[in-house]
């Protein structure tokens, strides 16, 4: 690991602060935070305001969460980002993804329905070209509506954003979950 998690002798009122927005009380500590979240909260102000924006992705969001879980699991497919798939997986299938699903965001088969297609395809298009292509805003707008698109483009980016940082600190999956 390049940026490990931050040991807990380190925690202090900062690091429980920038996690506030995000976690319950009784999960703000090296444990219940996961690795993803003890490596962010070396940097608190920075994991504060990423968090503010990362709660709204997950809990605000116009995005039905099965299509939003559908969507970050393809991204953390194409960035090959373990951390991410991991926990991703469990919750898309609470979001009511299923396992063809799942193996769909893979790659390892045609996804279950025209819109789960034209989703996946999206992500990949802004992977590939950082923009959508009219076809594709238009096949998204059959239905999401604009603040529904807004959602899934920042929801995209966020996750790419989490994908590089998590690969590139070498952010591992938790023991107990492999």
């Amino acid at each position: 690991m390049r940026v490990p998690p931050l040991p807990e002798a380190e925690w202090d009122e900062q690091v429980i602060a920038a996690l506030s927005r995000m976690l319950p009380a009784e999960r703000r500590n090296p444990v219940g935070a996961g690795n993803a979240l003890a490596t962010m909260v070396r940097h608190p102000a920075l994991t504060k305001s990423f968090l503010g924006f990362n709660v709204h992705l997950l809990f605000g969001s116009t995005l039905p969460p099965r299509l939003r879980e559908l969507a970050i699991l393809r991204v953390a497919h194409r960035r090959s980002c373990a951390y991410e798939w991991h926990h991703h997986v469990e919750m898309g299938l609470e979001a009511g993804l299923t396992e063809n699903d799942v193996e769909a965001a893979r790659g390892g088969h045609a996804p279950g329905s025209d819109f789960d297609r034209v989703v996946i395809g999206a992500v990949d298009e802004l992977d590939e070209k950082s923009m959508l292509s009219d076809e594709t805003w238009a096949a998204l707008s059959e239905q999401f509506d604009e603040r529904q698109r807004m959602d899934f483009l920042f929801t995209v980016g966020a996750y790419t954003t989490l994908a590089l940082a998590f690969n590139t600190f070498g952010v591992e999956v938790e023991a107990d979950r492999h």
